[in-house]
């Protein structure tokens, strides 16, 4: 008896170290199930990997962005120079063309008239003036001195030089500014002579590298502008014959500083400008910054030069391009990462908090009942203060957009006021997707409220969103709607990200029709991108289906499928309207209900 009583606490002591050792083990799982895993750090570590992605890809859309503005201003500046010397070379040609009707010859009251009918201060902004040049021999400046001063008593041709011939400016108009230069001979300086040499035996219109004017009293870079005529009104299509027939050459003098407020007035553009010929400086308002956010270099031809471009962008550039979009997104991600990993930090220590819950309730049965109702209570306070975390940051920063705009609106700027209401819109657009998130994963578990919508409104919310590209737009009527929000702001945001997603051009219309039709809200999503044949809208409507090969279409397949699951669980339907040909029309019909008391 006694060994049979002793095999039997034997017995009953070897299960109790079983039990025993089977809780140890359970207490070692719960203890490791608390901790933090390499599972949870993958996941943060993932999440800003995504936040970092973000940021660098906005940041760079936002530089592309800018210097694709930048090129257009500097490519611009330079057209418009272009543009402006083209004008001021078809008045040159104007005067040559007067010239040759009358054989080559002109008084200085024709010129004069010529002028004055040119308008020049107004029609021709940045011109010094404008002449004529006349080519004279030795053997005929006696009578060309003698024809000239019958109108001007004491005109003298300047300064003496060893050419064997003269260049002489004889008219110029406005002729009170260009007093100085009437008499001076071009062949007295190399630069001068060699242009208007080259504009004789080409026959084209010729500009001389820089040079200061006579009558430019602040001695700043200048350049002339020749364009020449021949005897008779003669063409010469040949070198030799050009040198033969040469009569003169209409001018235009030029002071660069000048030339550029006319073309472009600074305070009209946001690049700034150096230019030179060769080595030689014309122009220069480069200055404005010194660390400039883009440069560009260019060499443009100019009559017979090369003018080279330095354009650089200014600080008023700088202010008018300024986006904190990508550091919107950088905080924004950096406060959602500390979000989860406080989530995840929470979890584990609610868990160990449970874990010792459950040490003390092994004592008796009733402190575990008290217990265990006690962690109960306390892991649904623990929810509900996790998702109040989750969205009282969110709150919070809406608060304090509020604030700076009540406070601070006389000083902020206006690019700052919107940037401002875009962070406003990005908190509310964060707070509704965290919303939806956690009714979608009820889905059928939950009643969601009806609520009176905006069709328009929210169309509009949703477009501005998704930051559709500038060629795209979004229209729908003004139109109230009695529905469950959140299911139908699902299946909109939906239905219009496919338009703008699948579309296969760089700009696209998206339009929003709605009717009533036998206790339904029928809606028609209507985009001009490509269409889809009947036989597949079958497939478009299935899980994981997609029209294209996935790797020339973003997202999983599970779009219109998606869509189509909500509408049906709110009672309506979803078809496709397209033959294939341009365009797609969505039609759902939504069930009308009357809101709740």
């Amino acid at each position: 008896m006694n060994k049979a009583w002793q095999t039997l606490e034997h017995a009953e002591s070897h299960i109790g170290f079983d039990e025993q050792s089977d809780a140890v083990e359970q207490r070692k799982k719960l203890v490791q199930a608390g901790n933090l895993h390499w599972v949870h750090y993958l996941v943060v570590g993932l999440s800003i990997l995504l936040t970092l992605g973000a940021w660098y890809f906005s940041k760079q859309q936002v530089l592309q962005k800018v210097e694709q503005q930048f090129d257009r201003e500097a490519q611009q500046t330079i057209e418009q120079i272009k543009e402006r010397m083209a004008l001021y070379e078809n008045a040159l040609w104007g005067g040559v063309s007067l010239i040759d009707s009358n054989p080559g010859e002109i008084s200085y009251q024709q010129w004069s008239a010529y002028a004055s009918s040119l308008h020049i201060e107004k029609t021709y902004p940045g011109i010094n003036g404008i002449g004529v040049i006349f080519n004279i021999k030795p053997q005929q400046l006696a009578a060309y001195l003698q024809k000239v001063r019958q109108n001007r008593p004491g005109y003298q041709i300047f300064p003496e030089h060893n050419k064997n011939e003269y260049w002489p400016i004889t008219y110029i108009e406005p002729e009170q500014p260009n007093r100085q230069a009437v008499g001076l001979d071009m062949a007295f300086e190399r630069n001068r002579y060699a242009s208007i040499i080259k504009a004789r035996d080409t026959g084209q219109a010729q500009v001389t590298g820089p040079i200061t004017l006579v009558q430019d009293a602040k001695q700043t870079p200048g350049f002339l502008f020749y364009t020449p005529f021949y005897q008779e009104g003669k063409k010469p299509s040949t070198v030799k014959e050009r040198q033969q027939y040469i009569k003169g050459a209409t001018y235009a003098p030029f002071i660069m500083s000048k030339l550029m407020q006319g073309t472009l007035a600074e305070h009209k553009r946001h690049v700034a400008v150096r230019i030179t010929d060769s080595s030689e400086l014309l122009y220069d308002d480069s200055q404005t910054d010194p660390e400039p956010m883009f440069k560009k270099k260019t060499t443009v031809p100019m009559y017979g030069r090369q003018w080279h471009f330095d354009i650089r962008s200014t600080l008023s550039f700088r202010q008018a391009v300024d986006s904190s979009q990508p550091n919107f997104i950088l905080v924004g991600g950096i406060i959602i990462d500390s979000l989860l990993l406080g989530l995840f930090i929470l979890l584990s220590r609610a868990n160990r908090t449970a874990l010792s819950y459950a040490d003390q309730m092994t004592a008796e049965l009733e402190s575990k009942t008290r217990n265990l109702e006690k962690s109960n209570r306390d892991l649904e306070e623990f929810s509900y203060v996790a998702s109040h975390d989750l969205k009282s940051p969110l709150n919070a920063i809406k608060q304090l957009v509020s604030w700076l705009e009540e406070d601070c609106s006389e000083f902020i700027p206006e690019c700052s006021k919107g940037h401002l209401k875009l962070l406003k819109q990005r908190s509310e657009r964060m707070m509704t997707l965290l919303n939806d998130l956690l009714a979608y994963a009820r889905i059928g578990s939950l009643i969601y409220e009806y609520e009176e919508v905006d069709l328009k409104t929210m169309s509009d919310d949703i477009f501005t969103f998704l930051d559709a590209p500038e060629g795209f737009s979004c229209s729908a009527p003004e139109v109230k709607l009695k529905v469950a929000r959140i299911p139908f702001d699902f299946v909109m945001r939906n239905l219009i990200a496919n338009a703008i997603k699948h579309h296969d051009k760089n700009s696209g219309e998206i339009v929003i029709s709605y009717q009533q039709k036998r206790g339904f809200y029928q809606i028609r999503v209507q985009d001009d991108g490509p269409g889809i044949p009947p036989q597949l809208h079958k497939k478009a409507m299935e899980m994981f289906q997609t029209l294209r090969p996935r790797d020339q279409v973003e997202g999983s397949g599970m779009g219109l499928a998606m869509v189509n699951k909500f509408i049906e669980h709110q009672g309506g339907t979803l078809t496709i309207d397209s033959d294939g040909g341009r365009g797609t029309g969505i039609v759902l019909l939504w069930p009308m209900k009357n809101m709740p008391d």
